[in-house]
């Protein structure tokens, strides 16, 4: 009989196709954080992210199946947290996907906002090794103290439990935002090490707490900051950090598909010109 182990060293290399992995260390680190030990026992709850969006836009009913084997856990679904809240543990090719946007390695210090129980900064954790280091930020307090417990083992990793947006995260070299926002907080691009890769979502309110929007990678470089999209999003918001006017900028640019073309974040002040997608009063996204 194949053991859980081997469940998850399937489910690693299925992540690598499916979020085109070109990290080692990242699809490594899949095969070996026991997804079930952050999810709290079972029966689980699973089902497929597709069928969750098609009813979010009212177009069905999110389908789940209940299992109770921990094997069955690894496959590439989400997995219920909170039902009544609609928290869940995230798709894993998405998060996969946005982890490796962050070029991870060996020795890096990292922020990622809205941990939930811990999964998530596990694997990072692996990535960057017991010399590297995670501060992890989680706005639900009892998510908070289940992402403490669940990452005791890693002495590299502290949870902070609030608004991370009002914590200062030091100097990094990759953040990672799993929250919505509508513009990037200036201390996050003031943290960020020459080099270093902020990964953070712009959305728009799909309801009154989650959003939608493209997931988008900025590096801090010599001159500047370089921009581009990494993937659709659907995620929490970040309220805090949400701006009405700068919303419907956003909203404009990805109906009408501009922030596709996202290639810079600008901070300089300038004239609004035919380069700039969204230009917010902190910051602009420009062609």
């Amino acid at each position: 009989m194949l053991t859980v182990e081997d469940y998850r060293r399937f489910y690693a290399e299925e992540i690598r196709f499916v979020a085109n992995l070109d990290s080692e260390a990242l699809v490594e680190a899949f095969a070996r954080v026991p997804r079930e030990k952050f999810l709290g026992a079972g029966p689980w709850q699973v089902g497929a992210p597709e069928l969750r969006a098609l009813a979010a836009a009212g177009m069905g009913e999110a389908a789940y199946v209940t299992v109770d084997d921990a094997r069955q856990l690894y496959h590439n679904v989400v997995v219920v947290m909170d039902a009544a809240r609609d928290i869940n543990n995230g798709q894993p090719s998405a998060l996969a996907r946005w982890i490796s946007a962050l070029e991870l390695k060996a020795g890096d210090r990292v922020f990622h906002l809205g941990c939930g129980t811990g999964y998530y900064t596990a694997i990072m954790a692996e990535v960057v090794g017991a010399e590297g280091s995670v501060l992890a930020s989680e706005f639900d307090p009892s998510l908070a103290v289940r992402a403490r417990e669940n990452l005791a083992e890693y002495k590299q990793v502290s949870v902070q439990a609030g608004d991370g947006a009002a914590l200062d995260p030091g100097v990094c070299d990759a953040m990672l935002i799993n929250a919505g926002v509508t513009h990037p907080h200036t201390l996050w691009l003031e943290r960020l090490r020459e080099g270093g890769r902020l990964v953070l979502p712009f959305t728009i309110a799909t309801s009154q707490s989650i959003g939608a929007g493209l997931m988008t990678r900025i590096v801090k470089e010599p001159d500047g900051y370089s921009a581009r999209g990494v993937s659709p999003v659907g995620i929490y918001s970040c309220t805090s950090l949400r701006d009405a006017e700068t919303e419907a900028l956003i909203r404009k640019a990805l109906t009408t598909q501009a922030l596709l073309a996202v290639k810079s974040l600008r901070v300089d002040t300038h004239e609004e010109s035919e380069t700039c997608i969204v230009h917010g009063e902190s910051f602009c996204l420009s062609r």
